[in-house]
Parts: structure tokens; C-alpha cells; sequence
């Protein structure tokens, strides 16, 4: 366009570029620097190109479009402006490079000549997130729009993975010169056809292993429904994780890190599919020099085996017949897992157990979204729930297994897919992020309702060493960091919706109502007595399991 700003013209370049590739959904911080994009954005949202959505906290802005991406995969982009704006993006760039989310930073930068000059809100914003971006581009204020296709079309192969099989976070720094105001407003007219110029290359290395054994399937954070198809055709226990989108069917064990200790002894192999974090009962089984170890990973340079004894590393399995059908080995698993859950089922106390059951059965029946911090409750979830529902997704950021952006990662998933979602988050994870509850005044509302388990405190360092009795001059101070906040103000305060939940019942009460707009269900437990109460619950398990199992294999 004649007579147009450099500045915008290259912003627009940029934004057409991205939805040629596929972005559906930006998430925009606003600045000064990155006005060209703001104007260029704003405009391709009007014309129906894409979805804008605005926040003021770039951490939240980041985490948000973390959980744009991880609805269905697809690239989403958040651009801020220069400075302190992209350090703050770092912790979801770290998430995404961990959990392989296929993120888009678009950072707006000072021209060349301005940097290292002592220029207003001037740093190294390239190569900021070191080595956790998939590519990287700087792309200077002169790059001709024409050269901007080409860029994009590489940002987007490394960060969907289509060549490396390595999906993750991409960051293209933008220097804008001024003027950064566009002479005339954008009239964008039809939505570019989306372009696919990479094709995605195939995974390969598919090895067979007999049916049968003594073989057990642990299936980490993403491992995906494969896992639980191999767990039943190979006849095999399944331990999967709650987010592990495999804890489904009948070989799904409930527990199952309460009955290692009397199981794990007999594993002779394990196949790994996923990312497994969560528990060390599991990591111990991991790190034994006696099973043979079959770690599944179709993509990616790096692959889980933290205790180095993998045996073998390769792209699938296949189940084939063996001399051994196993069936008294699953056998004996699914009847310890029995036992495990009707100890836990036979709870009736308030406490994160009992909130996962909970807050399971009212989501049951229909397609729903919960979202897990990534601290206590997820544990919890692990330990308390059999097999899941069809349609209920669970999702955390265990890439990293931080806390921080939880609340805002729900509300990415919540704008994707237009459909209620429900967090279920401690005081710490929720005070981490309790920004991301705020919406403004001209941004879409989102169905979200976060289950606020509020103990005052760190409960899962309780659980730990660091809670033993004989640390206990320590603890609280440094581990257990008590906190006294008043969350239905706070709530108020946001504008959001608060119900305090008592009890049991009036937990149920409270979930089984329709998920409309932004509420809080907070649920006060004592963490007091944590510590001794799961070391009870575990003997109880232990021994019910003893009692249901004969005493030799």
C-alpha cells in the first residue's frame, strides 16, 4: 500500500502470514513497541481471521495461549511489546518446550541501531529463552513483507514438529521502526487459504514384544489412548497417570503406586509410553537394574529415562502372541486394585481424595475438561480415581510440574474450545495465578469454574521428607508458607462468582450446578493432620491388598 508505514506494513505481512499457517487465536499484551501488530491484529479479528484476545499480565498472557495450543494442538501466538514484557513469557515457554505445546512468542523489539544504545525499554531479547525455543528469528524493521512468508512457514514446521517430530515454542522478534501508527486503517477482505508447505514426516521404529509375562504399562503425562490399547492386548496391568489419556478400561489400576511395594518386586518388563513424573514409587520401579525397561517414544530428541536403564528406545510396539498368556499376572493386579479402591471409596471425610471423586461424578456423562494443579491435587487425583469416564479430559502442565499459570492455562483451553472448563487447584497454585481470573471489560467471557482446595498453606511438602515430625521447627515457615487470604473478597474483587463449600454435600451441591461464567468453589481443609492420615490410608491399603492376594505369585 502506497505511503503506509514500513511499520505496519510489515505487522500485517506477519498476521496474514500466521493464518496462512494455521494460527486461530492470538493472545495480545499491549505496549507501545508492538502497536503495529496490536493495529494489524485487531483488524484481522474484525474481518474473522482470527480470534484476539487481550490480557494485561504478560505471564498470564502466555499461559493462555499455553492452553489455546493444548486444546487441539494447533499453534497459537502471543506478542507482547519489548522489555520486561518477554522475560515474563518465559515460564510458558519453558512449558511448552517441556510438554512439546507448539507456542508462538511474536516479541516487538527496538530497531537495530537502538540496541545497546541505552534505549528506553532496550535488552538481549533474542536468544532470552536460551535453548528452550524449537527456531528463533530476528527479524530486523527493514525485512521486506515478502520475506516474512518464508520465516513464518519455518516458525511453524519447527513449532508444530513437522520435520523434527519435536513439537514446542518458537520465538520471532520483531523490530518495529517508527512511526508505529498505521497511516490508514487495514481493510484485510477474505481469509488467506490456509497453506501447508511442510508435510509432517512419519514416526517409525515399531518393535514386537510377546503378549503376556510379567509385563506392566506405565503411562506418564500425554503417553495418549495408544497406552491403554497395548496395556489390553498384551494382556498387561496399566499404570497410567491421571493426564495421561490412557486411564481408561479394565486394566487400568487403581492405586497402583500404593501396591508396588507388593507388586513391583515381581515386574520382569516395563514399557513407558508418555512423560512419568508423578509418582516415586514408580520412578523407583524405573530405576531397578532388573526389568527390562522398553521406553515408546515415536518423536523427539529426548525421550524419559532418568535413571538410565532403558533397554530399549524406539518409536511403537507391537503386541504379539506369546507362550505366556499372563492372565493370573494381570490378574492379580486388578484384584489389588480392588481392594485399594474400596478402601479409598469407603472414605466419607473432606479432603482432596474425596473432592476428586466428586468432582469426577458431576463431570461424568458428557465431554468436559478439568484442569490439575500440578502440585497436591494432582497426586490426589492419582490416588483416588479408578478408571475415567469416557469424553473427561484431564490436562496439567507437567512438562515442568509448575504451579504458575494454571488458572490462565484453563482459560486457553476455556476459549478453544467455547465449552466450560473446571480447575481444581490449591490456595498456593491459585494465589500463584489468581490473575489470570482477571477478564476485561471488552473480552470474552469464559465458563470456568476453579474447585479451590484451601489448606493455608504447601500441603504436599507435608507429605515429604521436609514434613517429617523431626523438622517440624522448620517446616511451616519455609516449606509450609501458611497463607490467611480472604478469597471471597478477592473473588469479589474480580468479579467472580465465590461459594464456600463445608462439606461433602455442599461440594456436591456446588459442582453439580451448570459451569456459567467465572466462579470459585473454595473448599477449607486442615493439612494438619496430612501426614499421618495418608500413612494410615497407605497400611489400610497394604493391608487389604495382602488379604486379596494369595500369598505367592
Amino acid at each position: 500500500m502506497s505511503g503506509e508505514a514500513p511499520s505496519a506494513l510489515l505487522a500485517r505481512e506477519l498476521v496474514t502470514a500466521l493464518v496462512r499457517g494455521g494460527v486461530r487465536h492470538v493472545v495480545l499484551s499491549p505496549g507501545s513497541r508492538s502497536a503495529p501488530l496490536a493495529y494489524a491484529l485487531l483488524a484481522a479479528h474484525d474481518a474473522g481471521w482470527l480470534r484476539l484476545h487481550v490480557r494485561v499480565d504478560e505471564r498470564v498472557a502466555g499461559f493462555v495461549a499455553l492452553g489455546l495450543a493444548r486444546a487441539d494442538g494447533v499453534p497459537a501466538a502471543v506478542v507482547t511489546t519489548s522489555g520486561t514484557a518477554v522475560a515474563n513469557l518465559h515460564p510458558a515457554v519453558l512449558e511448552a518446550a517441556h510438554s512439546g505445546v507448539p507456542l508462538v512468542v511474536v516479541s516487538a523489539d527496538r530497531p537495530h541501531e537502538m540496541r545497546r544504545t541505552g534505549a528506553n525499554q532496550t535488552t538481549e531479547q533474542v536468544g532470552i529463552f536460551a535453548s528452550a525455543p524449537r527456531w528463533e528469528a530476528d527479524l530486523p524493521a527493514d525485512t521486506p513483507p515478502a520475506a516474512v512468508g518464508q520465516v513464518v512457514v519455518r516458525a511453524l514446521a519447527a513449532a508444530t514438529g513437522a520435520r523434527s517430530g519435536e513439537p514446542g515454542p518458537v520465538h520471532l522478534n520483531v523490530a518495529f521502526r517508527e512511526p508505529l501508527v498505521p497511516t490508514r486503517a487495514w481493510e484485510p477482505g477474505e481469509a488467506p487459504g490456509k497453506r501447508e508447505v511442510v508435510a509432517p514426516r512419519q514416526p517409525g521404529g515399531v518393535v514386537e514384544i510377546p503378549a503376556g509375562g510379567r509385563t506392566v504399562v506405565v503411562a506418564g503425562d500425554g503417553a495418549g489412548p495408544a497406552a491403554a490399547a497395548l496395556a489390553e492386548a498384551g494382556g498387561w496391568p496399566l499404570l497410567a497417570e491421571p493426564t495421561s489419556g490412557a486411564r481408561t478400561g479394565p486394566n487400568a489400576v487403581p492405586a497402583y503406586r500404593l501396591l508396588l511395594g507388593e507388586l513391583g518386586g515381581q515386574v520382569e518388563r516395563v514399557v513407558v509410553l508418555g512423560h512419568p513424573t508423578l509418582s516415586r514409587p514408580v520412578s523407583a520401579l524405573l530405576a531397578r537394574p532388573e526389568p527390562e525397561v522398553v521406553v515408546v517414544a515415536p518423536t523427539g530428541r529426548v525421550w524419559p529415562d532418568v535413571a538410565g536403564t532403558a533397554d530399549r528406545v524406539v518409536g511403537a510396539v507391537r503386541v504379539v502372541p506369546g507362550e505366556d498368556d499372563g492372565a493370573d499376572w494381570l490378574g492379580r493386579w486388578q484384584r489389588a486394585g480392588a481392594a485399594a479402591a474400596q478402601v479409598l471409596a469407603g472414605r466419607d471425610v473432606l479432603d482432596g481424595l474425596t473432592v476428586a471423586s466428586a468432582v469426577v461424578a458431576a463431570a461424568a456423562g458428557e465431554p468436559a475438561t478439568l484442569v490439575l494443579g500440578s502440585s497436591m491435587t494432582v497426586r490426589d487425583w492419582d490416588l483416588a480415581l479408578p478408571a475415567l469416564p469416557p469424553g473427561l479430559r484431564l490436562v496439567a502442565n507437567r512438562g515442568l510440574a509448575g504451579i504458575d499459570g494454571t488458572l490462565s492455562t484453563a482459560t486457553g483451553l476455556a476459549l478453544a474450545s467455547r465449552a466450560p472448563v473446571r480447575a481444581v487447584v490449591g490456595d498456593l497454585t491459585f494465589l500463584h495465578d489468581v490473575g489470570g481470573l482477571l477478564r476485561g471489560a471488552l473480552e470474552e467471557e469464559v465458563d470456568l469454574q476453579v474447585v479451590l482446595l484451601n489448606d493455608g498453606g504447601g500441603s504436599i511438602f507435608a507429605t515429604l521428607e521436609h514434613g517429617a515430625p523431626e523438622r517440624a521447627a522448620t517446616f511451616e515457615r519455609v516449606f509450609g508458607t501458611p497463607q490467611a487470604v480472604d478469597v471471597a473478597a478477592l473473588c469479589a474483587g474480580y468479579g467472580v462468582r465465590h461459594v464456600l463449600a463445608r462439606s461433602l454435600p455442599e461440594l456436591e451441591a456446588a459442582v453439580a450446578a451448570p459451569v456459567r461464567g467465572r466462579s470459585v468453589i473454595e473448599v477449607p481443609l486442615d493439612r494438619s493432620t496430612l501426614r499421618a492420615d495418608r500413612t494410615t490410608l497407605a497400611d489400610a491399603v497394604t493391608t487389604a491388598v495382602r488379604n486379596a492376594l494369595p500369598s505367592t505369585p
